[in-house]
């Protein structure tokens, strides 16, 4: 088992991660820009090494000055949470070179998994099935208008490097591909230093289905998927499980290609496979993984009683997986919604500032993560991500009413936050029946969101 584990990340993965490895006796450590001196990250670790400014790249991802506080302190692990250095295989790499314990999968792994086109590749040989596209890279607009003779429109042109909903491009003829092309290209350049580019079919009115599953290198099982078609701009808002689209036997054949692709590539700690699912074919389609612990793990935790968490240190220690795959059963339903420092009344703007005042829901089945606390003061560097509000039942109806009854006791003084979105999607007739799609939200707010007043306490 690890004796000392440095967490480097913030918010609320930091907190979930320290207190995970206190459970298991783990002592802890915690790193902090300027702007979070006072965060509870900082003052619930057994240690806090301060690391730079708040600019993200002189402290958060500056890989040396995260190595050198690990040393200091004498650690011996490096839990990246997500975001942040969390899918940077240099990073697991370096971590490993010096003598420390990464809680994730090899630097091998994030790279083969993380480049969205051999991933793809590693998909397709591991028997996964793939979205319709680019069989590689696509070198330029030429190469482009080859892959549109088996595609055809709609098409979307993606970052081979990206991930969270960045690097793409969505076009519906052919002038619209041609002038999307160089603009994806250098989006994606830009975001992830690295421009190349691959090619999609567009599947009308998918779902957004991923499984989640844990490995040690070697063996590799599932915990059952997650549905979170819920979503704006590409970022998840409300996540679920199961998912109420999938057959007994779908469910299997989804969940084993899982399994698969993660033994295929030697997976090792928590991480997700994400896939669309064609309601109108039943088919299902890899698209990316996810080389890391997600936020909506909290989810799978609810319906299966594994603490994903927990099981990635042990893992990261050198303990062979102790799950087996008969031993993991799903039991009722489970929501979990992003409370965000954000107005939705005015497209989501931000909303930092100090939380004057805190309540948070409590009773059976109700989970809320954060990092805040009275006299909080948000700062406006990082994501907006307040708390996870996470609700389980027996099923999904009651888990929609716990969700409704948890939200309305939640207080969030000072701040205005995305709450009102979740009480008007949980009262929405569509969100109540799942007859939801990945684009589904966003023509729902283009006549919903001027109405999404937020509460502002003084």
């Amino acid at each position: 088992m690890l004796k000392k584990l440095l967490v480097a990340n913030r918010g609320e993965i930091a907190v979930r991660i320290l207190r995970a490895a206190k459970d298991l006796g783990i002592a802890t450590v915690a790193v902090y820009s300027d702007a979070d001196r006072d965060s509870l990250h900082v003052q619930i670790a057994d240690e806090a090494v301060h690391i730079g400014p708040p600019a993200a790249k002189k402290s958060y991802l500056n890989v040396a000055v995260i190595l050198r506080a690990a040393d200091e302190v004498g650690a011996d692990a490096v839990h990246p949470g997500y975001g942040f250095l969390a899918e940077n295989a240099d990073f697991a790499d370096a971590c490993a070179a010096a003598g420390l314990a990464f809680v994730g999968p090899s630097g091998d792994a994030i790279r083969t998994m993380g480049d969205k086109v051999s991933a793809r590749s590693a998909a397709h040989a591991a028997g996964v099935p793939v979205v319709p596209g680019s069989l590689g890279r696509v070198a330029d607009i030429e190469a482009g208008r080859h892959v549109l003779i088996d595609t055809g429109f709609p098409v979307m042109i993606k970052a081979a490097a990206g991930g969270g909903g960045r690097g793409i491009r969505i076009a519906n003829d052919l002038p619209e591909f041609e002038a999307a092309f160089p603009q994806a290209a250098a989006e994606a350049l830009a975001a992830f230093g690295d421009g190349g580019l691959y090619m999609e079919k567009v599947i009308g009115k998918a779902r957004h289905i991923e499984v989640q599953v844990l490995g040690d290198g070697s063996d590799a099982v599932h915990c059952f998927e997650r549905e979170c078609s819920l979503q704006r701009r590409r970022q998840k808002v409300w996540e679920e499980a199961p998912s109420q689209a999938l057959s007994d036997q779908l469910r299997e054949e989804l969940c084993s290609s899982a399994v698969r692709l993660a033994r295929a590539v030697g997976y090792s700690g928590a991480g997700t496979v994400e896939y669309l699912y064609d309601d109108a074919a039943d088919r299902f389609y890899f698209i990316e993984m996810n080389t890391r612990i997600q936020v909506e793990h909290p989810v799978t935790e609810m319906i299966t009683g594994v603490d994903l968490v927990a099981e990635g240190l042990r893992i990261a220690g050198g303990e062979p997986l102790r799950l087996k795959q008969r031993d993991i059963v799903m039991r009722g339903h489970a929501i979990e919604v992003r409370l965000n420092a954000e107005d939705p009344a005015r497209d989501f703007a931000p909303f930092p500032g100090t939380v004057t005042d805190l309540r948070v829901p409590g009773g059976p089945g109700v989970r809320f993560e954060s990092m805040l606390y009275a006299g909080y003061t948000v700062p406006p560097f990082y994501d907006s991500l307040l708390a996870k509000l996470v609700v389980h039942a027996e099923t999904r109806e009651a888990a929609i009413l716990r969700l409704v009854r948890a939200l309305k006791e939640t207080r969030i003084d000072g701040l205005k936050t995305t709450k009102p979105l979740f009480l008007a999607l949980a009262d929405d007739p569509a969100v109540q029946a799942g007859a939801v799609h990945t684009r589904w939200l966003e023509g729902w707010l283009e006549t919903h969101a001027a109405r999404l007043v937020p509460d502002l306490e003084p």
